[in-house]
């Protein structure tokens, strides 16, 4: 029986969900022997212990958070290794990593079809996902010429950052409102909630806010509740094992890049606004996002603002960027793709749940939304496909 050392944290959903695919893979393929070293014994014993403890152990692979100091000793040890990106990528060993350039575009173009103007971004100097999600969120905002603003912070326990707090205060205070702000994980995303409690900032109505990872327990205990970006770490899990089985077949010799994606964006309270400057488009954008699941017509729409048909349509498209049609469409395919990936219903209940009376077309519509058929859609981003 395989025996693979694990020096990873598992106190967060990332964490978590990525043993969760890791152990999925053992009991199809395995079984295979896992064991966690605690914390403390890094501390006690340094990494040399560690890697004396790997050799007694018999350890036939290591998954580990290790930073690059140190990676020669690993080396020596003459096994299957897979890294957790921190710092960087490790040119010597597998690394479990992710899309993160692309995460910080898919935050980016969540703001920008909101219409937001200012963007932020809230990182952590220390960390290479936290660098390329900016780098992501940045390009696309020049791209599209908003106005950018940055800061970022050390990765320190609660007691320890009391300078970047305040340094975090003032720069939260300073920014444009309103704003779009993404923050590089849920915890950073956390911090910034709770400054704007303290500092009387609303979010979402000053600051819109958007997380990574859909740690629910993190997002929930925020008030109000954070959105985030959703990854497909199960998947990630998954692919570590798989790539661990093939090095022990001798299917592979070189290390490579596990790639965790980015799936979709699990919206809550910190992101329900627009903005919009003219208050009646700002009112019918917001009735469609409350009832795009019924019917919506025109006429309907006109009912709520002092404006007729045809100036509501030239300033609805000013203002959104697209016709009031194609705004509703979207907010339905949206939401479909959503109940796609959480709910094993037929695309049949699914449409007709997401405001779409004829399901024949529906294919066509979210394939011309999401560039591909909902099938597609569900094979390529479900974590539950194993």
């Amino acid at each position: 029986m395989k025996r693979i050392l694990l020096l990873v944290d598992y106190s967060s959903d990332f964490s978590r969900n990525l043993l969760k695919g890791l152990i999925e893979y053992s009991k199809k393929y395995g079984p295979w022997l896992f064991y966690r070293l605690p914390s403390y014994y890094k501390t006690l014993y340094g990494k040399e212990g560690i890697i004396e403890w790997a050799k007694n152990w018999n350890a036939d692979a290591i998954i580990a958070q290790w930073d690059h100091e140190g990676t020669n000793l690993l080396r020596a040890l003459d096994i299957p290794i897979i890294l957790q990106n921190y710092k960087n990528r490790s040119p010597h060993f597998s690394n479990l990593t992710g899309q993160y350039f692309e995460t910080g575009v898919m935050a980016a173009n969540f703001f920008i079809t909101r219409q937001f103007k200012n963007f932020a971004f809230y990182g952590n100097k220390n960390a290479i996902w936290s660098h390329e999600r900016a780098e992501g969120f940045r390009s696309l905002i020049e791209k599209k010429g908003g106005n950018y603003y940055y800061f970022e912070s050390e990765n320190t326990v609660e007691e320890q950052w009391d300078n970047s707090h305040m340094q975090l205060d003032n720069w939260l205070s300073s920014l444009p409102k309103p704003i779009g702000l993404f923050a590089c994980d849920d915890s950073y995303a956390l911090q910034v909630t709770e400054v704007c409690k303290i500092n009387g900032i609303g979010i979402p109505n000053e600051i819109s806010l958007l997380g990574v990872d859909n740690d629910e327990l993190i997002c929930n205990l925020s008030d109000p509740p954070i959105s985030s970006i959703v990854l497909d770490t199960y998947k990630g899990g998954y692919d570590a094992g798989r790539i661990l089985d093939m090095f022990f077949k001798g299917e592979r010799k070189d290390p490579c890049n596990i790639v965790i994606q980015p799936i979709r964006l699990e919206l809550r309270q910190s992101t329900e606004k627009y903005d919009i400057n003219n208050e009646y488009v700002l009112k019918v954008v917001n009735f469609i996002g409350n009832n795009f699941k019924q019917e919506i017509g025109i006429d309907s729409l006109t009912k709520l603002v002092p404006l007729s048909r045809r100036n509501l349509e030239v300033k609805f498209k000013e203002e959104v960027g697209t016709s009031i049609y194609q705004f509703i469409l979207s907010c339905r395919v949206d939401y479909f793709a959503h109940l796609l990936l959480t709910t094993e219903r037929s695309l049949f209940d699914i449409a007709l749940e997401s405001g779409f009376n004829d399901c024949k077309n529906i294919s066509r519509v979210f394939k011309k939304f999401k560039g591909c058929t909902p099938l597609e859609y569900k094979e390529k981003y479900c974590s539950n496909k194993f």
